[in-house]
């Protein structure tokens, strides 16, 4: 049990080093983030109480597609300097690639929700003390790692792979969407987490289903 663990330990701290070292996907992610927090809060006039109705699509859309954007970068690095076959090569079984590097997807998505999500709180005066948000989206962020991790690895070897990725893997990502949004709606809304419990349950189920059919795939996708 020790040695897997440690091998997808090995694989999420080269690519945080190598993040550390090139700044890329954090970077995309949290400037595309921000940018689109702050022209949503442009658009809509907090007076008229339509910001609390679009609040919780204006996060998960910034999170979301500024995600997109890190998971083309996942394994580009590997791709472009030729290092992928060499992964592949490694006496690692390729589920534990996916692990790992799908623990340094969902890492770098949650660094720039911590970021950005006060700076949303307050850019749309809600209060910055929501425990609740936090399990959200962690939840959300795992079912996105879970999926975008596969389907980067799907895309990478394609011409668009900028294109294709978001086309193959948004669809399939609609039920943590909705169920994200849904329970963000009523976290913001000062309900209480038993409120929400449906959507929660929805997420979990998800991530569940998410990452037994990303680890089996994985290892088609990568070869392909």
């Amino acid at each position: 049990m020790k040695e897997p663990v440690a091998k997808v330990f090995a694989i999420l701290a080269k690519d945080i080093l190598t993040e550390l070292r090139t700044r890329e996907i954090i970077t995309a992610i949290l400037v595309f983030a921000l940018l689109t927090i702050v022209i949503f809060h442009f658009a809509f006039d907090p007076s008229d109480g339509s910001i609390n109705l679009a609040a919780p699509g204006v996060l998960w859309v910034a999170l979301v597609f500024a995600g997109v954007l890190g998971l083309n970068r996942l394994f580009a690095i590997e791709k472009q300097n030729s290092c992928l076959e060499g992964l592949i090569m490694c006496p690692v079984d390729s589920t534990l690639i996916y692990w790992g590097k799908m623990c340094a997807s969902f890492l770098f998505m949650f660094a720039v929700a911590i970021v950005v999500t006060p700076i949303f709180l307050a850019l749309l005066n809600f209060s910055l003390f929501l425990p609740h948000l936090i399990i959200v989206i962690v939840l959300a962020t795992v079912g996105f790692a879970a999926v975008g991790t596969l389907f980067s690895a799907l895309a990478m070897n394609t011409k668009a792979r900028d294109i294709m990725l978001p086309i193959l893997m948004l669809p399939v990502l609609v039920p943590i969407m909705i169920a994200g949004v849904k329970s963000t709606a009523l976290v913001l809304e000062g309900q209480p987490l038993a409120d929400s419990f449906i959507w929660i349950q929805i997420m979990v189920i998800f991530d569940v289903i998410y990452l037994i059919a990303a680890t089996l795939i994985f290892e088609s996708a990568i070869e392909q």
